[in-house]
């Protein structure tokens, strides 16, 4: 062996083992701060997210028919002359309540004023010459068949009359029915004939709704059956009955045409609108129902978060129930208004989350403040007659639940 190569070999040993030193303790270091961050986020304790609830129950439920429809006027007509001629009176104006019956446009008629004049001046004059000759013919000075032509000639001349009074009322635009006529289309001095529009004239005081129900439904109408419509982001809501039903399905689109008739004394519908329908069945108790925002749907299905009380759970400091957010999978019914059906899944006195769900998930601990209420009828300006009150108050909007657990 060569001089020094015990050296060499040392040097070498020493470097290996120092190399190895160093490789594990950086080694240990990196297996100690991953082992030490994953008991810090272990221990960490979950912050608790504010949300609201509803206590889910057993309700009356009132299903609907829902529909799109428009309304119009219950009478409605477009006015037109019946002759030709000048106009020389306009009676009306835009938007004026008119009486069945009122003169609402004249037309020149002095033609016809000389007619009639002259019909009346001759069925006077048939007149008195019959009188004449029922007067000579119980004398027994005249014959029978002069009191025949005189009976004729007067009843000849009572029928010009009334031609002539007939012509000259043909002068005169008058309403059909009382209502709300429109904006004048016609001015004075204007040459009409048949057909050209004066005005459009509407009794909006009772409308009628037009809508379309699935063939399926057909059998849950009646004549007389209540109806609620209401407008496009509208929380007024218009009570009406059903006039009429089709007794023929629309082959091409499935659908049974209806006709519903609604109260609009107040006036706030307007012919040619449109209305969301809504068409009353018999209500039905039992029946759990929830706000919708409390539902989420996913790809695997509707779930909802229930708040309950967790196993082996102790009181908070100040004597507070905890609660945690329990993820339960649920089937859904029909809808009515801001509410869902919920037919399985859920059980009476649960306590539903409506909103904070975004950070939710199973085991988070949750603090119920019902402040404000995005599911319930107070909150959503619109309240469901037919759905089950619920027991919790309204519930905290996501900026105050975000605060609260920030805190």
């Amino acid at each position: 062996m060569p001089p020094g190569s015990d050296d060499m070999i040392k040097r070498l040993l020493i470097a290996i083992v120092l190399l190895a030193l160093v490789a594990g303790g950086i080694v240990g270091f990196n297996m100690f701060r991953d082992q030490a961050i994953q008991q810090f986020f272990a221990n960490m304790p979950v912050p608790t997210v504010t949300v609201s609830t509803v206590e889910a129950e057993e309700g009356k439920w009132t299903p609907a028919i829902e529909a799109i429809g428009t309304v119009n006027a219950n009478q409605g007509v477009d006015l037109t002359v019946e002759t030709t001629g000048i106009v020389t009176e306009v009676r009306f104006e835009a938007n004026q309540q008119v009486k069945a019956g009122d003169v609402l446009l004249q037309l020149e008629d002095n033609i016809q004023q000389a007619d009639l004049s002259a019909s009346r001046t001759q069925a006077a004059l048939d007149q008195q010459a019959l009188d004449r000759a029922r007067e000579l013919r119980s004398r027994g000075v005249s014959s029978g068949v002069s009191l025949d032509n005189a009976e004729a000639a007067a009843q000849a001349s009572a029928a010009q009359v009334q031609k002539a009074e007939a012509v000259l009322q043909q002068r005169q635009l008058r309403a059909p029915f009382s209502g709300t006529i429109g904006i004048p289309r016609i001015d004075k001095g204007q040459y009409l004939s048949p057909g050209t529009i004066v005005a459009t004239l509407q009794d909006i005081e009772t409308m009628r709704a037009d809508f379309t129900v699935p063939e399926q439904q057909l059998g849950n109408l009646k004549i007389g059956q209540p109806v609620r419509l209401s407008l496009n982001n509208d929380s007024e809501e218009f009570e009406g009955e059903i006039t009429g039903i089709d007794p023929k399905v629309d082959p091409s689109s499935r659908l049974v045409s209806v006709r519903a008739r609604i109260d609009n004394t107040s006036g706030k519908l307007t012919p040619g609108q449109f209305v969301q329908v809504q068409v009353i069945l018999p209500e039905e108790d039992g029946v759990i129902s929830l706000p919708q925002t409390a539902v989420v749907t996913s790809l695997y299905g509707d779930y909802v978060f229930v708040a309950r009380k967790p196993e082996n759970a102790d009181e908070g400091a100040e004597g507070e129930e905890k609660l945690e957010a329990r993820q339960t999978f649920v089937q859904v019914g029909r809808r009515s208004g801001n509410l869902v059906e919920v037919r399985s899944g859920v059980e009476p006195g649960d306590i539903i989350v409506t909103a904070g769900q975004n950070r939710l998930s199973n085991g988070t601990p949750v603090a119920i403040d019902n402040t404000i209420n995005p599911g319930s009828s107070e909150s959503s300006g619109k309240e469901n007659s037919g759905a089950p009150e619920t027991g919790q108050k309204p519930a905290n909007d996501d900026a105050k639940a975000e605060e609260a657990a920030a805190q």
